[in-house]
């Protein structure tokens, strides 16, 4: 595991480490591939739905969708190279709604038979500034006790069941870390989670006990980064405090330093378009989110990008750099 590259100054850059999964993870890994610290991406394997679905199923293999994404955010290749990543084939029998990054890892699955080993293999071709390393090599579902008592098994089928969650939870539940994950949170000068799905992109990765055990045991700052909008069949309802604590109640207590949450005020006629699917601003109820001892980071974190409310990734980006500077003028 590399331990971050030299620079001008021969002094190793920081090493962050980003958890997650899902479009918000790639959103934030765009903006820190432009900043001067070395990035490990760890990504939830839980996914089971569309193209990923159906290559873990008919191939037996880890879903490739999240590692696809996370890979075209980190690659530094010509523009043509992402949209080919992220075709998404429309015609053709068996063919039709793969895409095309997804087949390139199967293949490359195949190939050298070992998913990582395809990975670091395919971040070579695409110039990934980083390491991608899914949470675990063994395959993993995921399941939903909701509050009426019902249990939703599948990934993909959680959010769309249109009821309350009570917990998520994996099965297996003692599946094994991967060993280059772990290493990386030991090393890690700062460690991210988030933004992301709940309970369907990030608690897949902290309910890796080995995992969850090592980012607790850490040195490094923990990061929540919160999302900006509320998620219709996950987060329904819910201020950045009630997000922090069904992490805390999933894993067994408080172990975050820093919430960063969006300060800035979204224009009407955008949370009208996104109040129509169901998807509300997130509150920063600052008094809750202190009462829970964090650091609390309000700020304008947020952008409005070919129709969609993304994190401003530069601002993030910057914000984590200061801070990680701050640390180390103190040690």
């Amino acid at each position: 595991m590399s331990v971050g590259r030299v620079g001008k100054q021969h002094k190793p850059l920081p090493n962050v480490v980003v958890i997650g999964g899902g479009t918000g993870l790639s959103v934030i890994l765009r903006g820190l591939k432009q900043a001067p610290v070395h990035i490990t991406a760890i990504v939830t394997v839980a996914d089971d739905g569309g193209s990923s679905g159906r290559l873990r199923e008919e191939m037996d293999m880890l879903p490739p969708g999240d590692i696809r994404n996370v890979l075209t955010a980190l690659a530094n290749t010509e523009p043509l190279m992402e949209k080919v990543m992220q075709y998404r084939f429309t015609n053709g029998t068996g063919l039709a709604g793969h895409n095309l990054g997804n087949l390139l890892l199967a293949a490359m699955n195949e190939i050298t038979g070992d998913f990582v080993t395809a990975i670091k293999k395919l971040s070579d071709v695409l110039a990934v500034r980083g390491v991608v390393l899914p949470a675990t090599k063994q395959s993993v579902s995921l399941k939903a006790e909701m509050a009426d008592g019902t249990v939703i098994s599948g990934e993909s089928k959680i959010p769309l069941a249109g009821k309350q969650i009570k917990r998520v939870l994996i099965e297996p539940a003692d599946v094994v870390p991967l060993t280059e994950a772990i290493q990386a949170i030991q090393q890690a000068d700062v460690i991210l989670i988030g933004p992301g799905s709940l309970y369907t992109s990030i608690l897949p990765n902290l309910l890796v006990r080995g995992l969850f055990a090592e980012i607790k045991r850490a040195a490094a700052p923990k990061f929540y980064i919160c999302n900006v909008m509320t998620q219709p069949g996950e987060t329904d309802g819910f201020t950045a405090a009630n997000h922090v604590e069904v992490l805390y109640q999933h894993v067994g207590g408080p172990f975050l330093d820093t919430v960063l949450v969006n300060s800035a005020e979204i224009p009407s006629h955008i949370r009208e378009k996104y109040a129509e699917k169901g998807a509300f601003p997130v509150e920063c109820d600052m008094e809750r989110l202190a009462q829970l001892g964090l650091n609390i980071v309000a700020k304008p974190f947020m952008t409005f990008e070919g129709g969609y409310l993304r994190h401003d990734a530069g601002a993030v980006s910057r914000e984590i750099v200061s801070v990680m500077r701050r640390s180390r003028k103190k040690e």
